[in-house]
């Protein structure tokens, strides 16, 4: 639940943040892949971590 709660939470701060740099279609969404990824891959390892 937590690693899908980033990786929504990632998509919008990718979002976000290529708007505000002036970003077209494929700007933002690469951002918001990327970041994506990158929020859902540190919420998977801290959910290991939590558990272990």
């Amino acid at each position: 639940m937590l690693v899908i709660a980033a990786l929504v939470f990632g998509a919008l701060v990718g979002v976000m943040r290529a708007r505000k740099r002036g970003g077209n279609r494929l700007d933002i969404a690469q951002y918001a892949a990327v970041h994506a990824l990158v929020f859902a891959l540190i919420a998977l390892f801290a959910s290991i971590f939590i558990s272990r």
